[in-house]
């Protein structure tokens, strides 16, 4: 077993990695304690980070994915060797293909025996590999400041991702005098090409219904106070992925909500009108761009910092790869006022009147109809986590967003079980209350973290829309064969669950008490579960 090296002056390599965390900003790591980690672990705790024992690998790295994602400085997530490292993937995959910045580090045996089968010894650079923008092994004390800079400037840098930084047990303990590297300004993108925005200019200028696609980067990289200068100008209606939510109020004439949004697909019969896409941020992970450009005949306008991914269908006339602020201010300031309207004005009146009615005493129990009443009792800038399943669905459709970050869907990976784990990031993160949106299904493959959350005293509202079912599934199958298989569920009892952890628990049965359990738990400071049965 290896210990670090007591009575020298000369700090071990942990010291130093600790320090390049310190150097980053780092308030907090999440992940599980191991024998291979222990010299880091030690080093932690005397250092001015907090590090979070989580109940699973996965939940750790959610959390460091959703911490990413809100703040825009890169979570933090920690893991022995073997079974802890590939527990992470599922967490570090949802970050990499959700553009949020995150580092993972995992420990390794020592390097005498990674020439041989050993226990619990994988090659974990090359199972990372395909899933991180860059990770490496950490082999000698020295080029631990450049690995540790080299690991977040990777993973903040546009687009953003995850990195993955080995740290075998036997280079822990030794002796080093390197220094961290300071932090300089970060890297920036060149203004636009003016020839581009001439371009762009000038597609715009001669459309006849111009819609502006929001998606992840117009929110990631706070592009939002752009977009809305130049929608409140021009009057071009907005139209977002699901991970675009709030990049335009939706509050504002000229949200069209999301692409799915509208009980008769309304926004989608929107943007297929629509003869000019400026795209803002978007990634076609989020969406496939078949189905609003499904004849290839729309003009496409793109704008981000990486040129478009090649695909049939999503074909730009124009690429403007540059800041995407300052590329959608250059055109503005090109555009004259009259030059574009709001030619689908009727449509956002109808969109929003129908996701904030309030359901009436006879509606069915469902997600759809509880929505207007958990957003009533949110305020703009709270955040709502939603974990993934059919409720992700609705709440990506029909959950009025009003504000940047404040509604965060996991849709490049769209990883089930994110939500309790997301939403515990989130209430470190952020100001504002905090709601876990879950199904039964995602819900249970997390809950443990509820644990961890009482141990931060943690405050945030857990809601599960319970079917005992895996319900987006059995919907598909329904609709394909008229029939389903193998997804239905027996869950426990749920609230006697979650008041085994020592938080209150509802199970409201009508309207009225549905209103007043989120009316009374959503504000408060505590952490609380509400159990909805939804109906057939």
């Amino acid at each position: 077993m290896y210990r670090r090296v007591v009575g020298t002056n000369v700090p071990p390599a942990s010291d130093l990695l600790v320090d390049c965390l310190e150097v980053e900003g780092v308030e907090y790591v999440f992940g599980l304690p191991g024998e291979e980690i222990e010299d880091l672990l030690f080093s932690l705790r005397d250092s001015e980070i907090t590090f979070v024992p989580t109940r699973h690998e996965q939940g750790a790295a959610f959390m460091a994915d959703v911490h990413g994602r809100l703040t825009g400085d890169a979570g933090v997530c920690l893991s022995t060797l073997g079974p802890g490292a590939t527990n992470l993937i599922t967490g570090v995959a949802d970050a990499q293909l959700d553009k949020s910045p995150l580092v993972a580090i995992t420990g390794q045996g020592g390097r005498e025996r990674l020439h041989k089968e050993s226990h619990q010894a994988l090659d974990v650079i090359d199972v990372f590999e395909p899933l991180v923008k860059w990770n490496t092994q950490i082999a000698e004390p020295e080029i631990v400041p450049e690995s540790v800079r080299k690991a977040f400037k990777l993973a903040e840098y546009e687009k953003p991702g995850a990195t993955h930084l080995e740290f075998p047990e036997d280079v822990a303990p030794e002796e080093t005098d390197a220094e961290p590297i300071p932090l300089r300004d970060q890297v920036r993108r060149p203004d636009p090409d003016p020839a581009s925005v001439e371009r762009a200019a000038t597609l715009l200028e001669a459309a006849e219904r111009p819609i502006l696609l929001a998606g992840n980067g117009a929110v990631r990289t706070r592009a939002a106070d752009s977009i809305r200068a130049l929608v409140d100008r021009l009057e071009i209606p907005v139209v977002a992925t699901y991970m675009g939510k709030g990049a335009i109020s939706d509050r504002e004439p000229a949200s069209l909500m999301t692409l799915d949004s509208g009980p008769n697909d309304e926004a989608a019969r929107a943007i297929d009108r629509a003869d000019c896409v400026v795209t803002v941020g978007y990634d076609i992970a989020e969406h496939d761009p078949e189905g609003w450009n499904p004849d290839l005949e729309k003009t496409i306008v793109h704008i981000d910092y990486d040129p478009a991914e090649v695909d049939r269908h999503y074909n730009p006339d124009v690429e403007i790869v540059a800041d995407v602020g300052a590329a959608l201010r250059a055109i503005d300031e090109r555009i004259p006022t009259d030059a574009c309207s709001l030619w689908c004005r009727d449509l956002h009146d109808r969109l929003l009147e129908s996701v904030t009615r309030p359901p009436e005493e006879s509606d069915p129990t469902s997600v759809r109809n509880a929505l207007p009443l958990l957003r009533e009792a949110m305020a703009d800038e709270d955040v709502l986590v939603s974990d993934v399943g059919s409720h992700k669905m609705a709440i990506a459709q029909s959950f009025p967003t009003y504000d940047p970050n404040t509604c965060i869907i996991s849709n490049g990976l769209a990883s089930m079980g994110i939500a309790v784990p997301g939403a515990l990031a989130a209430d470190l993160s952020v100001d504002g209350n905090v709601v876990a949106a879950t199904g039964d299904g995602g819900f249970l493959m997390n809950a443990a973290e509820i644990e961890t959350a009482t141990r931060l005293d943690c405050g945030f509202t857990i809601v599960v829309f319970n079917d005992n079912d895996y319900g987006l599934i059995s919907a598909q199958q329904d609709e394909h064969r008229g029939e389903h298989t193998g997804t239905e569920l027996a869950n426990p009892d749920l609230v006697t669950f979650a008041e085994s952890f020592g938080i209150d628990a509802y199970r409201p049965e009508t309207w009225d008490e549905i209103e007043r359990a989120f009316a009374d738990a959503v504000p408060s400071d505590e952490l609380a579960l509400i159990e909805l049965p939804l109906d057939e």
